[in-house]
C-alpha cells in the first residue's frame, strides 16, 4: 500500500514536465487571452414625456335624409242651398258652426240666402269654435193660417194633400211649412208628412200653395189636421217684387191637364233674375186642386221687360174652376269691388 502512494506524485510530476517541454518546443512564449471585458451597464434615462391619450371621436347619431311628404288638398265641398234650407241646417249637417260658414262665405245677412245660391263648406278641423253646431231648439212658427186642404191618390202610388196658407201674421213671411197629420177614428195618428209652401216669400195677406205627399199612406183615416211646420219673419232685401202677371189664361180640360199661360212683365226700377211662377188651381169651392212652380220663358228680366211663361198641370180634382198665379224674383247681385 505504502508504494501504491508513493507511485502517484511521481506520475504527477511527470506530466508536468512533459507539458513545460512541449511549451518550450513552441518558442518560449506562454501566450496568456486576455480577460473578457464585462460590459458596463448602459443608465436608463427616465423620460418625462405625459402622453396625451388622442380623444376617441363620438359618432354623430344618423339622421336619415327627410322624406317629401306630398300635400293632400281635399277637394272642396260646394253645397247648393235648397228650398227651407238655413245656416243652422247647413252648418249642423256638415258639422261646423254657423259663424265659419258665414265668414268663408261672406253671409253679413243670413235671410238673403236664395235657393241655388253655392256655399264653399269649410272643414271641421278649421273650425276655431271646435266644430259641430250647438244644437237649438227650433223656433216656434209664427202663427199663419193653413186651409183649403184637398186629398187625391197619386197613379203611381201615394197620397197627395193640396191646400194653401194664408199669411195672417201681419208681417213677410218666409220658409213657411206645414204638417199634415192623418187620424183613425179615435183619433189616433196614423200617418204624417210635412212639407214647405212652393212660394219662397209671402207677404201679408198673402198666399201660397203647398203638395204634401205620403209615400206610405194608410189604408183608410177618418181626419186629419194641418198645421204650420215652420216659417219666420221674412226679409225682403233679397226678393224682387216689381213683377207683375198679365195676360193670363187658362185652357184645357177642366178634368185633365190645365195650362196657365200668359207674360210676366218687370214693372221696377231694377233687373230681376231667379224669377220663378207659382200657379195654384182652385175647385168650386176654393180648394186647392193643383200646384206648380216653373220658370218663365227667361228667369232673367230686365226693367221693363217681360217673359212669356205657360205652366202645365193636371188637377187632382174638379173641374177646375180657377187659378192664381204667383211671381217672384231676386235683386240682381252687387259687384264686389275689386281690390
Amino acid at each position: 500500500m505504502r508504494a501504491h502512494r508513493l507511485r502517484r506524485p511521481l506520475a504527477l510530476i511527470l506530466a508536468a514536465f512533459i507539458l513545460f517541454l512541449l511549451l518550450a518546443a513552441c518558442g518560449g512564449q506562454v501566450i496568456t487571452r486576455p480577460p473578457t471585458a464585462t460590459p458596463s451597464a448602459t443608465p436608463t434615462v427616465a423620460l418625462a414625456i405625459a402622453a396625451t391619450q388622442r380623444p376617441t371621436a363620438t359618432p354623430a347619431p344618423y339622421t336619415p335624409a327627410p322624406t317629401a311628404t306630398p300635400t293632400i288638398t281635399p277637394t272642396p265641398i260646394v253645397y247648393r242651398i235648397q228650398r227651407g234650407d238655413n245656416l243652422m241646417k247647413i252648418a249642423t249637417e256638415f258639422g261646423i258652426s254657423v259663424r265659419i260658414l258665414q265668414d268663408v262665405n261672406g253671409i253679413t245677412d243670413p235671410r238673403a240666402l236664395r235657393v241655388g245660391q253655392e256655399l264653399l263648406i269649410p272643414s271641421a278641423a278649421d273650425d276655431p269654435e271646435g266644430g259641430a253646431a250647438t244644437p237649438t231648439v227650433e223656433a216656434t212658427p209664427l202663427p199663419f193660417i193653413v186651409e183649403n186642404i184637398t186629398f187625391s191618390n197619386s197613379p203611381l202610388g201615394g197620397l197627395w194633400a193640396f191646400g194653401e196658407i194664408h199669411n195672417t201674421t201681419g208681417t213677410d213671411l218666409e220658409q213657411a211649412g206645414v204638417t199634415i197629420s192623418l187620424l183613425d177614428k179615435d183619433g189616433a195618428l196614423v200617418a204624417e208628412a210635412q212639407d214647405y209652401v212652393q212660394v219662397e216669400l209671402i207677404l201679408p195677406d198673402g198666399r201660397a200653395p203647398f203638395a204634401v205627399r205620403f209615400s206610405t199612406p194608410p189604408q183608410s183615416f177618418a181626419s186629419y189636421l194641418a198645421v204650420p211646420w215652420k216659417g219666420v219673419l221674412g226679409y225682403v232685401g233679397g226678393y224682387y217684387l216689381d213683377l207683375a202677371a198679365e195676360d193670363t189664361q187658362g185652357a184645357g180640360e177642366r178634368y185633365s191637364t190645365y195650362t196657365v199661360s200668359g207674360v210676366i212683365a218687370n214693372t221696377g226700377p231694377e233687373d230681376a233674375v231667379e224669377v220663378s211662377v207659382t200657379v195654384t188651381l182652385y175647385d168650386a169651392l176654393g180648394r186647392v186642386i193643383g200646384t206648380r212652380r216653373a220658370p218663365p220663358e227667361y228667369n232673367v228680366i230686365p226693367r221693363g221687360g217681360q217673359s212669356p211663361f205657360s205652366v202645365e198641370l193636371t188637377p187632382a180634382g174638379g173641374p177646375v174652376a180657377g187659378f192664381r198665379v204667383n211671381a217672384l224674383g231676386r235683386r240682381m247681385p252687387t259687384p264686389t269691388p275689386s281690390k
